[in-house]
């Protein structure tokens, strides 16, 4: 179906300064901002309180998720007139006790969407930033999140991940299948539905495709796939294992653990599935190749001293070292878009949980205790970290800060084994 959007940039000087850095915003006292956001109003007689309702729920999440701002949703405006040119009241808003301000405007022709959104620092009576997008009615939660990625980008000059997405397995249908979803969990949709078992998907740098893991064979193979097209293609089947795989940074070669040669090891293979290259030499187990950023070094699990520990070594197996030190089981690492940290998953006290350490070993960091929790995988600008947890009773893929703050279930039914895309 044909459909478009258009990002139109307001020529505001306030956005020409975020360009070069981040808009500092200050609240009294040095307590945390405060947002407030005002439900949408609709430009036409056509009105829709469930579109307006979802724009701003959209934001709410997003922001408080961040962690930059708390978040509150009002129905009223304290205004003298609205969007386009309204005078603001922003005194009546500071005396509420708000610092920012996002209103914005909607407009609906059929099943064509409009929306304009503006974000006002409210002690300094000014206008941050503008956005205006239009397109389906479908796209209105992409439109907000594409705006909650330019608050971050206005409030602290790194764009947000609002509009990237989580590929993962479900236990929707009784088998282990692979879903896509938006990173909030919203609109999740089966990549995979051959009734088998399907494990550790991972997106290609530009998150058009991805790659997993299939037992539809009766053996673990990895395959290739477009998340538009349905076609599979068989990349590696070769005898045993064909697992764990991740995409090298440039989309270039993919990292996993073969068994074809007897006990798990990494290889690299080119991403057509050819020219197998083996970069661990160990009697041990070898499982779980992480590329780092910059594509020099991978990490991988590896128990060659009795009990799984994170190692890392060069891209071409060489200047092999030991990352993790404590505990006594630790698998599932996965390297920070900004390449200073790994998260991994360690098991204390009969269950996961998920920690987070420095590339040369420091600030080993526990960041869940509630819980069964695996799998960690970074938000694409490293604020969040995705994860598989079972708690409460059941499973499901969850988010957090990357400091362990704002754990919040977003699946909409069992889930693990996340990957989230690079952007």
């Amino acid at each position: 179906m044909r459909f478009f959007i258009l990002f139109i940039l307001m020529l505001l000087p306030a956005t020409l300064a975020a360009e070069q850095g981040m808009i500092e915003v200050t609240a009294p006292g040095n307590r945390q901002p405060k947002m407030v956001v005002v439900t949408p109003r609709s430009g036409t007689a056509n009105a829709r309180p469930e579109v307006a309702k979802e724009i701003s729920d959209v934001i709410q999440f997003d922001i408080a998720m961040s962690g930059i701002a708390s978040v509150e949703n009002r129905e009223q405006l304290p205004l003298s007139g609205f969007i386009p040119g309204s005078a603001t009241d922003f005194g009546a808003w500071a005396s509420a006790g708000f610092d920012l301000l996002v209103l914005s405007e909607y407009s609906i022709n059929g099943d064509e969407l409009t929306v304009e959104f503006r974000l006002f620092d409210i002690p300094g009576k000014k206008m941050l930033t503008a956005r205006r997008f239009l397109g389906r009615v479908k796209e209105l939660r992409r439109f907000a999140h594409a705006f909650d990625d330019e608050i971050l980008l206005t409030l602290t000059g790194e764009k947000g991940c609002f509009t990237s997405r989580i590929v993962y397995v479900s236990t929707q249908t009784g088998n282990k299948e692979i879903n896509v979803m938006d990173w909030d969990g919203n609109g999740p949709l089966p990549l995979t539905r051959n009734g088998s078992i399907n494990l550790n998907p991972d997106f290609s740098p530009d998150g058009r495709e991805i790659i997993y893991t299939s037992y539809k064979r009766n053996n673990p193979d990895l395959y290739r796939r477009a998340l538009s097209n349905p076609a599979e293609i068989l990349l590696s089947s070769r005898k045993g294992l064909n697992i764990t795989g991740n995409w090298s940074p440039d989309g270039s070669k993919i990292a996993l653990a073969l068994s074809k040669d007897g006990d798990a090891e990494i290889y690299t293979i080119a991403n057509d599935g050819s020219k197998p290259v083996r970069l661990t030499v160990s009697s041990a187990l070898e499982l779980y190749p992480a590329w780092s950023p910059d594509g020099t070094q991978i990490a991988f699990v590896s128990d060659r001293l009795g009990k799984p520990q994170i190692y890392v070594m060069s891209a071409n197996g060489g200047n092999v070292r030991r990352l993790t030190t404590s505990g006594s089981y630790n698998v599932n690492p996965r390297w920070s878009p900004k390449g200073d940290r790994i998260a991994y998953s360690r098991l204390q006290g009969g269950a996961f949980q998920i920690f987070s350490v420095g590339t040369d070993g420091s600030g080993d960091t526990q960041l869940t205790s509630e819980g069964s929790n695996e799998n960690p995988t970074w938000s694409p600008d490293g604020r969040f970290i995705a994860f598989g947890s079972k708690r409460g009773g059941g499973d499901g893929i969850y988010v957090m800060r990357a400091d362990g703050g704002g754990q919040v279930k977003v699946s909409r039914g069992g889930g693990s084994q996340p990957a989230w895309s690079r952007h």
